[in-house]
């Protein structure tokens, strides 16, 4: 059924209707409260909104494929059915047993053409028992065109209200903000100071959310378009999803180091270091959905002493660490965005980009390096308790297998003996005595049973050495 013959369709219904006996709802409605009628509007006269928050990042993220929805048609049609109810089952699950028992008790919204304003969902579950059925709904007295920003006024109080977003996909609010931003700046000078805080109060004032919150919705989904962006996923928001946590955090770090002036970051950071922390969170971000990524806060989460970026040291190794790891994987391919799901294709790739890094072990490089310097943290955390670090490196150290061959190579042995140094230098410097005890126990068990023919000669010089120290040593004392 195309626009005209819908129009006349939903004509006929109000005009058969008997305005006595009609149920009568107050909407908001060209700024004021207005008492409409409430129509039993036949299914088939209805189409959906393709753009409904509900479902944006799905819609958006498909035409981003270059598949343009049209309501109209009956295949996009479906498909619109099927993300309606993909954006929660166990909701969708329960609405449908309602309406099969109950019928509609909450009433839609269509325009006079037939597009759903509100009520996008509950149409599909009637769609779904019954497409000759009808819908209950109040008729407004115009097309979308006719009065887009109205609509969308009236689309987003009713879908943005506290119960309805508990049914709502994590990312779309961000986008309805965004979405709702741009149409509202439309046309109006951005060198106004008061034109983005009049929009801010609009937006605030649909979504019922506080003007701060709107403010930061917006901040974040600017981090979120950058990250898509940044690895050529621009508008495939499905990228986003079980992110919504980690770009939150992020947002708030590149919010607060930002000017070099935090001290919640190491001392003598700058906006470059900053950026380098993004870069490496967009890497972390890619993986999320196979690293569950809880430990994503340690890049740069609460106070100085408690992240990375609170340390200059940490910070310095883990970054050089990671960039080191980028530059040795191997070159991406090119990507097809003529893919048939383009999503599932992308979501492959970022698994690619994670198994990559695992250079043939059974763990990423990337994870490595965060756990390697988790440790370097917890270091510094306990830096004023010795035993409890001491104790950490002796159980550190017995844990090794000492006969695995790896053990032996030169690498392994020239790290053991700058291990052994810095105990022993440590040593030195705060207890004389202890040094020259365990100097004399090390001495004692040497058995020189196991030194080869080519050693003795070096052994013999080394005992001498040890011998003139040792006359030195007596003569100072």
């Amino acid at each position: 059924m195309n626009k005209e013959t819908r129009i006349l369709e939903i004509k006929n219904v109000i005009d058969r209707s008997d305005k006595n006996d009609l149920l009568k709802h107050e909407i908001m409605w060209e700024n004021k409260l207005q008492t409409m009628n409430v129509y039993n509007v036949p299914l088939n006269c209805l189409i959906y909104n393709k753009y409904n928050g509900r479902i944006l990042s799905r819609t958006t993220s498909l035409e981003k494929q270059r598949h343009f929805i049209n309501a109209e048609k009956k295949e996009d049609a479906r498909i619109i059915e099927q993300l309606l109810w993909d954006s929660n089952v166990n909701r969708n699950k329960r609405t449908l047993k309602s309406l099969r028992e109950s019928g509609q008790q909450k009433v839609g919204i269509i325009t006079k053409d037939g597009v759903i304003i509100d009520g996008n969902r509950r149409a599909r579950l009637l769609n779904e028992i019954d497409r000759n059925g009808y819908f209950k709904a109040i008729i407004l007295p115009v097309t979308l065109e006719e009065n887009p920003l109205e609509i969308e006024k009236l689309e987003t109080t009713y879908q943005m209200g506290a119960d309805e977003k508990l049914g709502y996909n994590p990312i779309e609010k961000y986008l309805k903000a965004k979405q709702l931003y741009n149409r509202l700046i439309s046309g109006k000078s951005l060198d106004d100071p008061d034109t983005k805080k009049e929009t801010i109060k609009s937006i605030s004032q649909w979504m019922s959310e506080t003007e701060s919150q709107v403010e930061e919705y917006l901040d974040i989904v600017e981090v979120m378009d950058e990250y898509l962006l940044h690895w050529n996923y621009d508008g495939m928001y499905t990228q986003l999803d079980e992110r919504e946590d980690q770009f939150i955090s992020l947002n708030k770090w590149i919010s607060t180091f930002k000017g070099g002036e935090s001290k919640k970051a190491f001392d003598g950071y700058s906006n470059t270091d900053v950026d380098d922390l993004k870069i490496i969170a967009f890497d972390y971000l890619r993986f999320r959905p196979k690293y569950d990524g809880k430990e994503f806060r340690y890049l740069g989460h609460g106070h100085s002493d408690r992240h990375f970026f609170g340390n200059q040291k940490i910070w310095q190794s883990f970054s050089e660490k990671h960039f080191s790891i980028i530059e040795s994987l191997p070159d991406e391919e090119d990507i097809s965005y003529d893919s048939p799901d383009l999503n599932s294709y992308l979501n492959s790739r970022n698994n690619i980009f994670y198994e990559s890094s695992k250079f043939g072990k059974n763990e990423s490089s990337f994870i490595e390096n965060l756990n390697e310097h988790k440790q370097m943290l917890g270091n510094s955390q306990a830096a004023n308790e010795p035993e409890k670090l001491i104790n950490r490196a002796l159980q550190t150290f017995d844990a090794i297998n000492k006969n695995h061959n790896s053990f032996s190579k030169p690498e392994v042995q020239k790290r053991v003996r700058e291990l052994s140094e810095s105990i022993f230098n440590s040593m030195t410097e705060k207890s004389p005595l202890s040094t020259v005890e365990h100097v004399v126990e090390l001495l004692q068990s040497i058995d020189i049973e196991n030194l080869k023919d080519e050693e003795l000669e070096r052994f013999k010089s080394n005992c001498k050495e040890i011998q003139r120290i040792c006359y030195r040593l007596n003569k100072e004392i």
